[in-house]
């Protein structure tokens, strides 16, 4: 699950929504908006973020937080490691690796050693 497809299934719940409801409101399949929300599709549109931000009746804050949520939230990520330092290369194949097998506390550690985009 991504950042923001929690992010949206929270909000989603909270008033009260079905996905079914919610999928028929945006225009989308009850199935896209699902893979969507389990993290297994990229980012929507720009457009579709605010059709979202829409029906589901968000604040000006709580539209900004959507968004950049979903700034963060592809699950395929590449990274172009070409420049930059041997260790900077080993860590991001170390983290490719192992990533699946890290527990959340550790995640939560390197995130928070890591600088807010």
């Amino acid at each position: 699950m991504t950042p923001f497809g929690a992010r949206i299934r929270q909000l989603r719940q909270a008033r009260g929504m079905t996905l079914t409801g919610m999928a028929q409101e945006l225009g989308v399949t009850p199935a896209y908006l699902s893979a969507l929300e389990h993290g297994r599709r990229g980012r929507p549109a720009p457009g579709l973020i605010m059709q979202i931000c829409g029906v589901l009746g968000l604040i000006w804050d709580e539209a900004v937080e959507l968004k950049d949520l979903a700034k963060r939230s592809h699950p395929k990520v590449t990274l172009d490691t070409s420049g930059l330092s041997p260790e900077a290369t080993e860590l991001a194949n170390a983290l490719g690796r192992t990533i699946r097998d890290l527990p959340d506390e550790t995640i939560s550690a390197l995130l928070a050693l890591l600088p807010k985009a």
